[in-house]
């Protein structure tokens, strides 16, 4: 297997997961308050399986909208819940530059997840694409503020890395689709650049002040 088909495999894997993140986490949170201990269990579980088996969250739940009969546009329901907080994307670390990385990553998959609304939009669509351009900015100089204050930044230096990767990505999709009309594809791109920005700052909680 060629670095190409493995970073494609390892992309395709980020998209099919992140059924776990934007459905299953929501269930988790919810299921904690009825029954602490079963919850706990069930997502440890969950959690294991998928990364064993990239997809397999997004199976069960394709069946059992399949099972239901439930006729909605799967990526584009993943693309609005993108926008819902996860406990486990977000900084408890008190400092202003962590706070404003949370306030920044948040901002942006808002904008993301309005897309579904814009889309059919021209003018709206283009706007929606200069947001997500300042938004994308926006982050990047404050994680970039973040580099210059902390030490230990591995992880972030690499989920800053894929989160530009995706950027670009999406630029890229963004003029298919003004050509043909892809819309699917540019909804998995939001999905992607969407868990890249909690990805990104949730790598930062590992990092250490310099002194």
């Amino acid at each position: 297997m060629t670095m190409d088909d493995m970073k494609n495999e390892a992309d395709a894997a980020s998209v099919v997961s992140m059924a776990l993140y934007a459905v299953m986490y929501p269930v988790f949170n919810q299921l904690e308050k009825v029954n602490l201990s079963a919850a706990q269990t069930l997502r440890a579980a969950i959690i294991k399986a998928e990364k064993e088996n990239p997809g397999l969250t997004q199976d069960i739940v394709m069946k059992i909208l399949e099972k239901k009969n439930l006729k909605i546009d799967y990526n584009e329901s993943l693309l609005r819940m993108a926008a819902d907080d996860v406990e486990e994307f977000t900084i408890e670390r008190r400092e202003p530059e962590f706070q404003e990385l949370n306030e920044r990553a948040r901002a942006l998959k808002h904008i993301l997840s309005t897309i579904p609304d814009e889309i059919n939009d021209r003018v709206g669509f283009l706007q929606s694409i200069k947001n997500i351009a300042s938004a994308i900015k926006e982050l990047l100089d404050t994680v970039n503020t973040v580099f210059r204050k902390y030490q230990n930044r591995r992880a972030l230096e690499q989920q800053k890395k894929e989160f530009v990767k995706y950027s670009k990505s999406f630029s890229v999709t963004l003029k298919t689709y003004f050509r043909d009309g892809k819309y699917d594809t540019v909804s998995i791109l939001h999905s992607l650049l969407s868990h890249t920005a909690s990805d990104t700052f949730n790598g930062c909680t590992g990092t250490h002040q310099h002194h």
